[in-house]
């Protein structure tokens, strides 16, 4: 089973920092997992609509200027990093798994790994794409076909992993809240892994692993090591 760090070691870190990226590093993780959202021409890695909850700062996030969001405190000293930073961290030394958050994100996305393949080490294979704003999606994978999609819900469809099926994911990206042993088998019946967020605790780990899922998300990678 694949141990994905969700937001980085968010559970040890600030989430979706540069010092929560560079500790899931540390710890050995095969993939890290982080949000991202446009403001003022640049890619932010930040997960929450509005600022109060990580950082000092106030408003919408998408609403503030590139000089305001760089300043601010979001947590233990560090910023809101962009997603190149990110990038120039992890250098290729593991797959990522990044989510957009919204409209207006897939274009400038598939501009930056394109790049980061040239200047950083990456490869095709180290992208994973997702996103629950599946026409957003579905705009990702007409600019980087070759790269993987993980189709994205907190719900359990009616029709099971049918929706991943038709937007050609490579995985069903899925609640632990909602996840059974049925919309598993149905998600492998169709070709897709099926990864699960948010797991922080083993014996949820053991119950997925018995359904077949193929990966987690989690805050706390140092626990399952």
């Amino acid at each position: 089973m694949q141990i994905i760090a969700h937001r980085g070691a968010s559970g040890l870190a600030p989430e979706n920092t540069l010092k929560a990226m560079a500790l899931a590093i540390e710890l050995g993780v095969s993939a890290i997992e982080l949000d991202v959202q446009q403001a003022d021409g640049e890619l932010w890695v930040f997960h929450d609509r509005r600022l109060e909850r990580c950082t000092d700062g106030h408003g919408v996030l998408a609403q503030q200027s590139r000089a305001y969001l760089a300043r601010l405190d979001a947590g233990e000293g560090e910023h809101i990093p962009t997603l190149w930073q990110v990038m120039a961290l992890i250098g290729g030394r593991c797959e990522l798994h990044i989510e957009l958050k919204g409209a207006h994100t897939a274009k400038p996305v598939a501009a930056l790994t394109r790049r980061a393949e040239s200047e950083l080490g990456f490869t095709p294979a180290h992208w994973v794409i997702s996103s629950f704003h599946h026409p957003e999606l579905a705009r990702f994978a007409r600019l980087r076909p070759e790269l993987r999609l993980g189709a994205l819900t907190a719900n359990l469809p009616l029709q099971h992993a049918r929706f991943a099926e038709q937007l050609g994911a490579w995985s069903l990206n899925c609640d632990v809240d909602f996840v059974d042993a049925g919309l598993v088998a149905d998600a492998h019946r169709r070709g897709l892994r099926v990864l699960v967020y948010t797991v922080d605790e083993p014996s949820d780990r053991d119950t997925l692993a018995a359904m077949g899922v193929d990966g987690i998300f989690t805050n706390r990678p140092d626990r399952f090591s």
